[in-house]
């Protein structure tokens, strides 16, 4: 079937013939994966005999590609162990027989014990050290709320724990801030927010935010000037297990027997990331009504009362998302995922033209392909062509519904029911690395996690205030040319995210006049400063000051709205006559 060059090592081969015995598993979880997952071992270092076509070669044999026909063990990995230790520099599958299915097509990873070889080339050119002085382990529940709390006791002037709900099985869903306020929402101070482990099996992101937790807590107190500036400037939120109970089930089997989709979903099985309420449709229907932005607003798209009352068919942990995402004005998002080697923004969703889809990008397109490009660009591997051949054309960022469509996502929801962008970076081929890897997926992924938070402070900021230099709430923000609006926070203030350029911005309020001006945005990195004061119109005034006493507009005949203003004084003065 094919050839697998690999290290020199003691090895087990794990593919679908039987179920593994508890032995072995215990000594499969002191020998990482040799590299088929990670792509250590390249596309061109894998050989088949005979091949249907390219994009069904010998590269798609890694175990973390996606479910496919061809074996009666579809998402569950089972393992075929050798009956001793053997050494060995290149391993050849050669199947004896098979499931009549139509097509012959089969997944591996190579387990075993790496031994020294100076001259391997790939093991060289693929080890990454690292210097930070880290917590590199897989963490349960217990010991990530322990992770998280001495980075508190560490930090504790820019730190702060909460819970944003609670998951089926009662698990809080623990998030920590970062910030030089925490626990309080500055004037001007961005809000940014990395959740992970929406899909429980896929827990690199998981590992990556408590390792960033650590790092910025460290580097904060030995006077690293960029960590300082961006908790200084930015208020943090690292959500960093989405879905506990998710977890817990592939936690239990561990990186190596760990399948494509054990503990992908919520304990009463919702894909989390793909359950939230589809504002797409409701939007793309109003427009093709002609009623945006008459009746129906480009931005703020309000959940529906069908998704409000189906209890049965939103997961908890959904709602607690949600009740975040209301509560707190975040500007810039990110979920990591894994599986891939790629970073996704919206729309996740392709729009219906009557038999057709068609791929619609957001009118904040060019922002989101920057956005995306500041992760991708900055990762160790994603622009690595010889790793990302699918997604090479685009600098491993894709719309997400050019990948695979779907409704109900968190981008979606995030762009169309609040201010936030968010984007899904896949951090990692191999959903559940082996411990040893994590050191050097901290490395691949830490500069990228670092350069796109900073991002939240590309574009305009200010305040929105009246003549009496109070804070207008629910202000609209717009931007000429881009047909998606932002609104105000409480107290007044708003971000846009925007590319370098000038642009003419309109801010709009019930009550108030609509009031421009021009807002330059530069390359450097700092939001530029726009702010406003807008004056309410006559008609609020009038209103106001009747609400205020109590009076109502009297309503007079029409003959005598018609007289002269002198008639009507005289009248007043020395009485009407007849």
């Amino acid at each position: 079937m094919g050839v697998f060059p690999c290290h020199c090592c003691h090895m087990t081969c794990l593919s679908g013939v039987k179920a593994a015995s508890r032995p072995v598993v215990v000594f499969l979880k002191q020998c990482p994966p040799m590299g088929l997952e990670t792509l250590k071992i390249d596309d061109v270092q894998l050989h088949a005999s005979t091949m249907k076509r390219y994009g069904l070669g010998p590269h798609r044999g890694r175990l973390n590609i996606q479910i496919f026909p061809g074996n009666t063990e579809k998402e569950i990995p089972v393992l075929n162990s050798f009956p001793k230790h053997m050494v060995a520099r290149y391993i050849r599958v050669n199947p004896q027989s098979w499931h009549d299915s139509g097509n012959i097509c089969m997944r591996v990873e190579i387990l075993g014990c790496p031994m020294p070889d100076p001259n391997n080339y790939y093991h060289r050119r693929n080890e990454i050290p690292t210097t930070d002085s880290l917590d590199f382990k897989h963490h349960n529940y217990k010991e990530m709320r322990q992770v998280m709390k001495v980075v508190n006791e560490l930090c504790p002037n820019i730190t702060r724990i909460y819970n944003i709900g609670k998951s089926y099985n009662g698990q809080k869903l623990y998030t920590i801030e970062i910030s030089d306020n925490p626990g309080e929402h500055e004037l001007g101070e961005p809000e940014f927010r990395y959740t992970a482990g929406s899909h429980g099996n896929e827990v690199l992101g998981r590992e990556l935010l408590l390792l960033l937790m650590q790092f910025m807590c460290q580097e904060y107190l030995s006077g690293n000037q960029r960590i300082q500036h961006l908790v200084n400037e930015t208020r943090i939120h690292l959500l960093p297990s989405v879905n506990p109970d998710g977890y817990d089930k592939a936690f239990e089997v561990g990186s190596e027997l760990g399948g494509w989709s054990l503990g992908r979903w919520s304990h009463d099985g919702f894909d989390i990331h793909h359950n939230f309420p589809d504002l797409n449709s409701i939007l793309w229907e109003a427009e093709i009504r002609n009623l945006v932005p008459r009746k129906v607003l480009n931005h703020h798209v309000p959940i529906p009362e069908w998704y409000q009352s189906k209890n049965g068919t939103v997961a908890m942990e959904t709602r607690a998302l949600i009740a975040w995402m209301e509560k707190i004005p975040f500007v810039l998002g990110g979920n990591l995922q894994g599986g891939e080697l790629v970073v996704t923004y919206p729309y996740d969703r392709t729009r219906s033209l009557g038999i057709t889809q068609e791929q619609t990008p957001t009118p904040d397109d060019h922002i989101f392909r920057w956005l995306a490009f500041s992760y991708a660009s900055t990762h160790r591997l994603m622009t690595d062509a010889r790793r990302t051949k699918d997604f090479a054309k685009e600098d491993s960022t894709i719309n997400g519904a050019a990948w695979h469509t779907a409704a109900g996502s968190m981008n979606d929801f995030s762009y169309l029911h609040t201010n936030c962008f968010e984007l899904s970076m896949y951090v990692g081929c191999d959903k559940f690395p082996h411990e040893t890897e994590l050191p050097e997926e901290w490395e691949n992924n830490r500069e990228s996690l670092l350069v796109f938070m900073e991002q939240v402070h590309r574009g305009i900021k200010g305040v929105v205030k009246d003549v009496k230099g109070r804070g207008v709430t629910n202000a609209i923000i717009s931007v000429e040319g881009i047909n998606h609006d932002i609104r105000t926070a409480a107290d007044g203030d708003y971000w846009r995210v925007l590319n370098p350029g000038e642009y003419k911005v309109t801010v709009r309020a019930d009550g108030y006049t609509p009031t421009s001006k021009m807002c330059e945005v530069g390359y450097e990195i700092g939001a530029t400063r726009c702010d406003f004061v807008i004056s309410r119109t006559n008609l609020s005034r009038i209103k106001e000051i009747m609400e205020r006493f109590g009076k109502h507009p009297i309503s007079l005949p029409v003959r005598q709205l018609k007289r002269r203003p002198q008639q009507r004084w005289l009248e007043h003065r020395f009485g009407r006559r007849e």
